[in-house]
């Protein structure tokens, strides 16, 4: 039997990377900056909150990471923990900073102290590349991040392109476009949407209101990019992809697809705050994910239709319950 690490376990993709493992009868642990206060909601609703314990550990303390790395002694170790919300990384960016490279750095150290074969993979982003005017982005495109978000996830990328060719760790990089679930938190503006509509569609007067409309995201189910996290650590080598649809959508239109299947018209509802605009906005971000289909066999299997639909089905079935599993 297979042992897997997970560090940021309670998340969404943690929480759906541990259902993808146990059910590959992997055994599976994960970590939280305090295990004793996480909420584990998002695990239970994934089914694994009795197959999958907790422990603590701090990203930014060495010693703390050692000792979990050394109590477990995984075979893959997923770092997907820190924070995940680019409008915070501007209002907290030393926080974000620190916490994705100096994280992702004492990790690698670690598993260079210990000298295990351990697997890693790290989740990197999209937001890496900032705006992508052009052709979609491939593992060969140029860096440009326009948040502080951006800059550390970049950051922690090359400290783990670093560490494979120097210590020659098995280490990768999943590059991540957007990718949503009914697990994703209120303040992800996908979750904002859904929420906002279906409470107008049972009967409340609010409105919504949000930041730029015509910005363009390659959204994915979520279930779909975590089995590719599974597929790049079982390659002989470690490489690093690009996961994506392939397929651009504009804010409008994830708005008007989440109204027009509630049967409104968004335009009615919704209207456009500046408050909500970014210091430094990526206009658009799409990837090419032709990488991952011929050497990993991976490619989205939920189209955005589809996607906007099962968001919004949940959301019906248990109104708020996905915000409360943060």
């Amino acid at each position: 039997m297979k042992k897997a690490l997970i560090c940021g376990v309670t998340g969404q993709d943690g929480a759906l990377l541990a259902k993808l493992l146990v059910e590959k009868e992997y055994d599976v642990y994960g970590t939280s900056r305090d295990a004793q206060v996480a909420n584990l909601g998002k695990l239970q609703r994934c089914g694994v909150y009795e197959k999958v314990p907790v422990l603590s550990m701090v990203p930014t303390d060495f010693r703390n990471v050692l000792n979990v790395l050394t109590k477990v002694d995984p075979d893959e170790l997923y770092l997907l923990y820190g924070p995940s919300s680019v409008g915070l990384s501007f209002d907290q960016p030393a926080e974000t900073i620190e916490t994705i490279v100096s994280g992702t750095l004492n990790v690698l150290e670690a598993v260079r102290h210990l000298g295990q074969p351990i697997r890693i993979y790290n989740a990197s982003s999209s937001e890496c590349f900032g705006d992508v005017p052009a052709d979609p982005a491939d593992e060969t495109t140029p860096f440009h991040p326009r948040s502080p978000y951006g800059v550390a996830k970049s950051s922690a990328h090359w400290l783990v392109a670093n560490y494979r060719e120097a210590y020659q760790l098995y280490c990768c990089n999943g590059i991540l476009f957007n990718h949503e679930s009914p697990l994703r938190p209120s303040r992800f503006v996908t979750r904002k949407i859904v929420s906002a509509a279906c409470r107008i569609h049972a009967g409340s007067d609010e409105r919504l209101a949000l930041g730029r409309l015509d910005v363009t995201r390659d959204w994915g189910w979520a279930p779909d990019f975590v089995d590719a996290m599974y597929r790049m650590l079982q390659k002989d080598a470690p490489e690093d992809y690009v996961i994506a649809t392939g397929v651009d959508h504009t804010l409008e239109e994830f708005v008007s697809g989440v109204f027009s299947f509630l049967g409104m018209e968004y335009k009615e509802h919704v209207d456009v705050d500046a408050e909500f605009f970014r210091p430094s906005e990526i206009s658009r971000s799409v990837g090419n994910p032709a990488k991952a289909a011929k050497e990993l066999d991976w490619r989205a299997s939920v189209s955005f239709a589809e996607m906007i639909a099962r968001l919004v089905e949940a959301e019906q079935a248990a109104p708020g319950e996905s915000s409360s599993a943060q």
